[in-house]
């Protein structure tokens, strides 16, 4: 190749060689995304990196079982809370229907008190005062009826010691042998429950005995 052919092709090249430089730089620049009118790059470029910024991060499986624990620990406490105001409840109410119980109990008592201090005051004979007393016992009984408290069947009864309290005994042989023979302290019970059994003497009769 001639000397001055090839330089002539050097020189070509080396002017060429500006041009792809700057179709190189176009492309560049026409990747980007255009301006906005203020100079700003595009909102379009940066959308797909704002929303996934802006997506909230999912809950892990330990922060899903701490939440469901807070939850149950939080039912149990309002349900401890209304078992302590139904406990509270019921055993107000326990305490107001006895003193309900208890005042009827011994409002129909104190006309019974009012006759004993009657008695107290009168002045009479040992038998006028023995008959007043009787008096008020017979209306104590009434009092203790309209409450079905009755008394425990003793003098002439079999004793019966779910019902009697043996004090002892006593030989007789007008009575039959094991019976009761004399009421220490009367016994009382409610309906069919006992309040308290009749203190008694039981009858020992040596005639059916020795038979």
């Amino acid at each position: 190749m001639p000397k001055q052919w090839k330089e002539w092709k050097e020189l070509t090249e080396d002017a060429e060689e500006p041009d792809r430089a700057e179709e190189s730089g176009l492309d560049s620049v026409a990747e980007l995304p255009p301006p906005d009118e203020e100079g700003l790059p595009s909102p379009a470029g940066t959308q797909a990196q704002a929303e996934t910024e802006a997506e909230p991060a999912k809950p892990t499986e330990l922060e899903l079982l701490q939440a469901e624990r807070d939850q149950l620990l939080e039912r149990i406490a309002r349900m401890q809370a209304e078992f302590d105001n139904a406990r509270k409840r019921a055993e107000r109410e326990k305490i107001e229907n006895r003193e309900f119980v208890t005042a009827s109990v011994v409002e129909q008592f104190l006309s019974v008190i009012d006759n004993f201090e009657l008695a107290l005051k009168a002045k009479g004979s040992a038998e006028q005062l023995r008959s007043g007393v009787q008096l008020i016992v017979k209306q104590m009984e009434e009092v203790l009826g309209r409450m079905q408290v009755s008394a425990v069947p003793a003098v002439g009864e079999e004793f019966d010691p779910r019902i009697h309290e043996a004090l002892g005994s006593v030989e007789r042989d007008d009575i039959p042998d094991q019976h009761v023979a004399e009421e220490i302290r009367r016994g009382y019970k409610l309906r069919d429950r006992l309040i308290r059994p009749a203190l008694v003497r039981i009858a020992h009769n040596a005639k059916q005995v020795n038979e």
